[in-house]
């Protein structure tokens, strides 16, 4: 390091890649979040994706982003502005200079920024050269051609050069926050290990873009932030999607079953199945349908046969399965519909986030269909929600479907990795042998009926999708009976509640105002709430990761405060499912519909206004 480099401690920083869906941001912006994650900070990522497969190079639509925030504080958010943007070319600058903080650092790949260049994103002139860059800390790196002359010699053709590129720009990038080089070594070396060219090629574009941020007048500092205190443990960083998956298997292995999927592919669900196909060690079973309906249809075979079933899809996929998920309610078997929301509807916004399918969750059936909804929170403990589903399906005989959002199943944060000894235990209630078996008779307490699997002499019985008689099981068009059976599917479900925590508040019992919040909206609203409260503002939060039935004290806890504001992705469906079921509580709402999720700035000066309303 030079005598004239300085080092500025930060407690947080916020940094945004930003380039084409071919410049490797994604890449770029996991290996830094897991390297500070190593590192011992507390990480929160936000990947952004264009939505086609192949959208035009160098257009504003064709930009793909990764934005993480790390510090030594806790990290609820990946940021609402960045400290640092990496824009690899035009359109990346023009998509996300209004996502830079004032006086931030921008970091250009100067040899992208041509007259064609210009024209495909909009510009009329080079704008490195606005006035408007001038309160930003401009560094215009040629990137390319760097990484061309460290290469020239290296034996791979030109197209392999040039997408060694993102890994200059992680240099640059490392060398500012003090990271270190290693874990995106020893990435490079298991990654390719096949291809010893690309690994050394890639290790050397690495340090030269260290060793070019290093020595350049313009990065006269660099920045160190501290590893965040946080509880002792096991971590790893992890997705939404995966953690789910894992939630998932965890939930298998307590109730000492073997797991089975049966899904279609769809952004943004895709990888709980891909994560789940990857575990055949673990004995997982998956099935790649060749629709949605099928998808759900095999789950619920694989259910009846005794496996824990699951199914996982988005909002349009959810709207396919929900025929079949009316036989699942009838025929009272246990299934995990897991449904990662996506901007709609139809197509819609394929890779961004929403809150859209609340009432499809709890509604969206023919007849009276009622089912229990969770919802994750955070991308950490779709892990434990994945394995409260689990639970609930299994113990209840029940379908349930657990709610993520394309926010939480793409983002990242560290996850303490549980014993599997701490987890709670899964009791399923199997038929067996020799039982005075009914199919329809019930547990008094849960008013679950017994699974009976396939092939256990003496357990012979029928299911199936019309009307049984209650206890007997037999088909039955008596309408006194289909009233006592439509009372019992809806019973057992509110049943649910008394198996179910009671809703937590983050703030005093008396504070003037309660904000609400539901699924992956929660970071930014503690966040917010938080910040507030450090103000000295009179505010609390209660956010619900069970949503049908709702906890037992969720009235108490609404009635307590004089306003009461609901925070959602979507137009309203949770403030409007609040007041028809407490039609006594005056319900606010702050509602967002862009396909991205709130900002911490945005939230605080909403809330500030109804702290101050009369």
């Amino acid at each position: 390091m030079s005598q004239k480099t300085k080092v500025i401690e930060k407690e947080h920083v916020v940094i945004r890649f930003s380039g084409d869906s071919g410049d490797g941001m994604q890449l770029t912006g996991t290996q830094f979040s897991d390297t500070s994650a190593l590192f011992g900070n507390d990480v929160a990522t936000f990947p952004d994706y264009p939505a086609e497969i192949r959208a035009p190079q160098g257009t504003v639509g064709g930009v793909s982003g990764f934005q993480l925030h790390f510090g030594h504080m806790e990290v609820n958010t990946p940021g609402d502005y960045a400290d640092v943007l990496v824009a690899m070319n035009p359109a990346a600058l023009k998509a996300n200079l209004k996502w830079v903080k004032a006086s931030g650092t921008i970091i250009v790949n100067e040899d992208s920024f041509t007259d064609r260049n210009f024209e495909k994103a909009g510009y009329d002139s080079n704008p490195l050269d606005d006035e408007k860059l001038s309160d930003y800390n401009l560094i215009k790196a040629r990137v390319t051609s760097l990484t061309k002359e460290c290469l020239k010699d290296s034996g791979l053709d030109q197209k392999s050069i040039i997408r060694s590129k993102n890994m200059f720009t992680l240099g640059m990038v490392y060398w500012m926050f003090d990271r270190p080089l290693e874990h995106s070594e020893e990435f490079l070396e298991k990654k390719f290990k096949k291809y010893p060219l690309v690994v050394e090629a890639n290790k050397k574009v690495l340090r030269a873009g260290f060793n070019f941020a290093k020595t350049i007048e313009a990065l006269p500092y660099n920045y160190s932030v501290a590893p965040a205190k946080i509880k002792k443990g096991t971590y790893r960083n992890i997705t939404g999607n995966k953690a789910t998956a894992w939630g998932l298997i965890a939930a298998a292995e307590k109730a000492g079953l073997e797991l089975f999927c049966g899904s279609y592919p769809i952004t943004p669900a895709t990888e709980i199945l891909q994560e789940l196909a990857a575990r055949k060690d673990l004995g997982v079973k998956t099935f790649q349908a060749e629709d949605e309906i099928a998808g759900i249809c095999t789950s619920i075979g694989a259910s009846f046969a005794g496996n824990f079933a699951v199914t996982t899809t988005s909002g349009p996929g959810l709207a396919l399965k929900t025929e079949a998920a009316g036989l699942a309610v009838m025929t009272e078997l246990p299934l995990v519909i897991v449904n990662v929301q996506r901007g709609g509807p139809s197509t819609g916004l394929p890779t961004k986030t929403e809150q859209s399918d609340l009432m499809q969750a709890i509604h969206g059936r023919s007849g009276e269909c009622p089912m229990p909804v969770l919802a994750a929170s955070t991308p950490s403990n779709c892990f434990e929600y994945a394995f409260r589903a689990g639970k609930i399906a299994l113990e209840h005989m029940t379908p349930v479907i657990l709610l993520t959002d394309g926010f939480i199943a793409n983002g990242a944060e560290p996850w303490r990795i549980p014993k599997m000894s701490d987890l709670s235990a899964i009791n399923v209630p199997i038929a067996k042998e020799g039982d005075d078996y009914q199919p329809y008779a019930r547990d008094p307490e849960k008013l679950a009926r017994k699974w009976a699997v396939p092939g256990t002499k003496g357990l012979e019985h029928r299911i199936g999708g019309l009307e049984k008689m209650d206890v007997t099981g037999t088909v039955s068009y008596v309408p006194e009976n289909h009233q006592v059976m439509t009372d019992i599917r809806s019973e057992r479900i509110r049943r649910v509640a008394n198996f179910i925590p009671d809703l937590p508040v983050k703030g005093d019992d008396n504070a003037d105002v309660l904000v609400v919040g539901w699924g992956g909206t929660y970071g930014h609203l503690t966040t917010a709430v938080r910040e507030l409260q450090a103000d000295g503002k009179d505010i609390a939060l209660a956010h619900f990761h069970y949503i049908f039935p709702l906890p037992k004290n969720t009235e108490e806890v609404l009635s307590r405060y004089k306003k009461v504001i609901v925070c959602e992705l979507n137009e309203g469906q949770f403030s409007e499912y609040l007041r028809g079921t407490f039609q006594h509580i005056k319900f606010n709402q702050y509602n967002k519909l862009q396909g991205l999720p709130f900002t911490v700035q945005e939230l605080k000066e909403r809330f500030n206004q109804l702290l101050e309303e009369k």
